[in-house]
């Protein structure tokens, strides 16, 4: 995690120095904040992954002896297509929508969600796909 840790050290850098030119250019204090909100939430992950990078064994991609096969195996878990997001999606728009509208329409929104939300939570405990 090296690796990515230095690509966050660096934005953290770029931002911490765009941010003081950008004040001086525009004066906006809109996109200044932005600015220094976005530096210190890579602030935030660099350490992160820094503290854990020195924690754990090197990963063979970070490893200059590393080859290819030291990487293969099993990855972990990547499920197959799914149809819930859609639905969860759907019905969160209208439950948006129904606050526009009419709280009616969120209420039907919240009541299919929460069939949708259900089904995205149970769709490995049966069908074809069950564990």
């Amino acid at each position: 995690m090296k690796a990515e840790t230095w690509i966050f050290v660096t934005c953290t850098v770029f931002f911490v120095l765009v941010a003081p030119a950008y004040w001086l250019i525009t004066g906006d204090p809109t996109g200044t904040s932005a600015l220094v909100m976005t530096a210190l939430l890579t602030l935030l992950v660099s350490f992160y992954l820094g503290f854990h990078a020195s924690r754990m064994e090197p990963r063979p991609e970070d490893r200059k002896d590393g080859e290819i096969a030291d990487g293969a195996g099993e990855l972990g878990f990547f499920p197959p297509y799914s149809w819930w997001p859609l639905w969860c999606g759907l019905t969160l728009g209208m439950i948006v929508l129904g606050v526009v509208i009419g709280w009616w329409l969120a209420i039907i929104g919240g009541v299919l969600g929460s069939v949708a939300l259900t089904g995205l939570i149970f769709e490995y405990y049966r069908g074809e796909h069950a564990h």
